[in-house]
């Protein structure tokens, strides 16, 4: 990679490890502040002492969160070892306060009330299969057609938040709506075949050379929730068929969010936090949820005992009793 600029250099160490487009993004983002910060001076001079007065200014400065302090110095920990071959020792920055916020969470009637007033068809079926099986709005966009099993019952979710993988049960009153969106899919992976000779979708680049192009080609890896419209790969600029974006669900969300009258700050993700606490009011233990979730820890999985219990009332207001 002799001779690349450095931005071009990162890029390709992440498509080489196969990291995904928006951690790419993301890095190359961090990577541009980093420098601009320091005068755009190389980082190679700028090492630890660079670093951590950087990640100062972000804590102390700017004041960020936590996770926006620590994806800064994934990026900058990726851009040395990875690319510059340096390893970083005795970073001593000062770090971004931890705020701890608990999740927001609509309950049963507002999650009846929200889907009656959400569009039918792809609309509905994706915020319920959100909600239905606890899904990141991500991974719920990047199903593969291989990924919804019929036969179980369930949901694969692959690769999702650090690289790991799980199995969901399918909501039975959501099978017969996903049985017609992969028969949608079908039609639109043939109308490509047709025109344009061939289907193409994102596979992961090492992936796809192993299988000699043929799993970015055939119906198995193919989007359950493709775009109308093909566009071009900014990874490696070929013309191929892309799912549906993470804006269009926000639209969709936005919509039924104002028509329902809920008056919370919903987000796709309060849906996956109303999954979990109303499992957990439902009497499933909370390692069974971590697992669905995906959770690295049960400790993350906790934070729904306290939402459950503020929304039970388990704790008697003093005021009632007057």
């Amino acid at each position: 990679m002799k001779g690349m600029r450095l931005e071009d250099q990162m890029k390709a160490a992440m498509r080489r490890l196969g990291m995904a487009h928006r951690t790419e993004k993301s890095y190359v983002s961090w990577y541009k502040r980093y420098v601009k910060f320091h005068g755009l001076r190389h980082p190679e001079e700028l090492g630890e002492k660079g670093v951590e007065e950087f990640l100062n200014y972000l804590a102390l400065e700017k004041n960020v969160a936590i996770g926006t302090q620590n994806q800064a110095f994934n990026a900058l920990v990726f851009l040395y070892r990875e690319v510059l071959k340096m390893e970083l020792v005795g970073v001593n920055a000062r770090r971004a306060k931890v705020k701890k916020k608990l999740p927001v969470v609509l309950s049963r009637d507002e999650i009846r009330r929200l889907f009656e007033h959400v569009r039918v068809g792809l609309p509905s079926l994706m915020l319920r299969l959100l909600y239905g099986c606890g899904l990141r709005v991500s991974e719920g966009l990047r199903l593969r057609v291989k990924d919804v099993d019929f036969e179980n019952d369930c949901v694969w979710v692959r690769d999702g938040k650090g690289g790991k993988d799980r199995c969901v049960s399918m909501p039975e009153n959501l099978k017969s709506e996903l049985e017609r969106q992969v028969a949608r899919a079908r039609l639109i992976f043939e109308e490509d075949v047709e025109n344009y000779g061939e289907s193409r979708v994102y596979v992961d680049e090492a992936l796809d050379r192993k299988g000699q192009g043929r799993y970015s080609r055939s119906w198995e890896w193919f989007w359950v929730f493709p775009t109308a419209l093909r566009g071009v790969d900014p990874r490696d600029g070929e013309d191929k068929r892309h799912h549906i974006l993470e804006g269009a669900v926000s639209k969709w969300l936005k919509s039924a969010v104002g028509k329902a009258g809920i008056e919370k700050k919903v987000t796709a993700h309060v849906l996956r936090h109303s999954f979990a606490t109303h499992l957990l009011q439902a009497g499933v233990d909370l390692r069974s949820i971590q697992e669905l979730l995906g959770h690295e820890s049960v400790k993350t999985t906790e934070v729904y005992t306290h939402v459950m219990k503020a929304m039970a009332g388990k704790v008697r207001s003093p005021l009632d009793d007057l």
